[in-house]
Formats: structure tokens, sequence, C-alpha cells
């Protein structure tokens, strides 16, 4: 679907790999240290630089939970204007990484050793804007994957002005796998919106395209 849905409230790129991190030390505290220097190689063409996403095993000892923190972290440093519309559903029997996502964090984990923070090149979601999740994930590379709603949040989290406006691009999160009802088809895929002020945290069908959204996802090097 054409769409020219892009970053219009001021996200450019990302911003220092320090930066990143000092934020989420102060949002999270006890969260450790990145391996800094890796930003010092050059990134993939489709990435837009470095973020820092934290293992969410450092958060919680389930996906789901480890995501229910970094939401709640959204609400309040956007003062409120937040609204989750699965609140409670969560759990395993709603919401899943998919595998290959997994597979890949858990192979950048192994490559960057004691450290809680990876530092990841990723693109905010304009790279796949009007293509449904199924689609995106699709015509991803090998070496590129989707981004789940616990990184897209730790990005927003460091990066607040990349959802601002309703006319903001918003962010699917093709990383994850979502159930409208519990123990069912994982149909759907959870994203980040914006509308009547407010950041809306949802999930939709992964085969349905958008112009207003589009995919997260990062590289694999």
């Amino acid at each position: 679907m054409k769409s020219s849905y892009g970053y219009l409230s001021g996200y450019k790129k990302p911003k220092g790999i320090t930066a990143q991190t000092n934020c989420l030390r102060e949002l999270f505290p006890g969260i450790g240290y990145a391996d800094e220097k890796l930003v010092e190689q050059s990134f993939p063409a489709k990435a837009e630089g470095w973020f820092a996403i934290p293992r969410w095993e450092k958060f919680a000892s389930t996906y789901g939970e480890a995501v229910q923190r970094v939401l709640d972290a959204v609400k309040k440093t956007r003062k409120g204007k937040f609204q989750n519309f699965r609140e409670g559903q969560l759990g395993a029997e709603y919401l899943r990484q998919h595998v290959k996502t997994a597979r890949v964090f858990q192979m950048i984990g192994d490559q960057q050793k004691n450290h809680d923070i990876l530092v990841v090149p990723c693109q905010f979601g304009i790279l796949h804007r009007g293509k449904s999740v199924r689609r995106a994930c699709e015509v991803m590379s090998s070496s590129e994957f989707g981004l789940g709603a616990f990184a897209v949040g730790i990005m927003l989290l460091t990066h607040p002005e990349r959802l601002q406006h309703y006319d903001d691009l918003w962010v699917d999160c093709a990383g994850d796998e979502y159930s409208s009802v519990a123990g069912g088809s994982f149909g759907f895929a959870p994203g980040f919106h914006f509308y009547v002020g407010k950041v809306k945290f949802a999930a939709r069908w992964s085969d349905s395209a958008y112009a207003h959204d589009g995919s997260a996802s990062a590289f694999w090097q």
C-alpha cells in the first residue's frame, strides 16, 4: 500500500549510544552497560543507526512481564498520556516473540557477552511503511528481523520524539505474535499508535496493511 507517512515530529536518527544507555539507567535503575565501542563499526545501509536495547531477561522472568514494565515506563514518561488496549493480556497465552526474532537476539546476546544492554542497528518503521506485518516479514532479508513490543517500547523511551503526533508513522511490532483469544491463533501483531493526544498500545491483524503503519526491524551482522 502506498504511504507518505514518515517521521513528522522531529526524529531523524538515533541519539548517541551513551545518551541512550544513560536514559535507560535513569528509567530502570540497576541495568548495566553496553559495549559502546560497537558503534565504531559501520551499520547496514537500511538501518538508521545504533540503538540500545536491553536484554528483556534483565527486566522480568517472562517476556510479557518485561513488556509490561516497559509499557508502565512509557505511561509514566508520557505523564499518563498512554492507553494499553491489551491491559492484563500480555501472558504467554497472548503474546510471544517471533521465532526468528528470539533466535537472532540470542545470537546477538552471545556476541555481546557480559553486557546488559545490547547495541543493535535498527530502523523505526519507515522501511516497511504501508506493508502488513506479514508482508514486511516476508520481504525482510535473512539478516533482518522484526522488533517486538519490548524493543520498540525501549526505543520510544529513548526517543520520545518519534511518536508525538497523529500524522507520525505508527510502529508495528513485527517481532512479536499476538493471540486476541488466549490460546488461539497468533494472527495478530502489537503496535504503538498515536491519536487523541495519547500513545496507544494495541494489536491488529498481521495480514492487514495500513498506510499509517510501518514495521520496525533490526539487522544482524
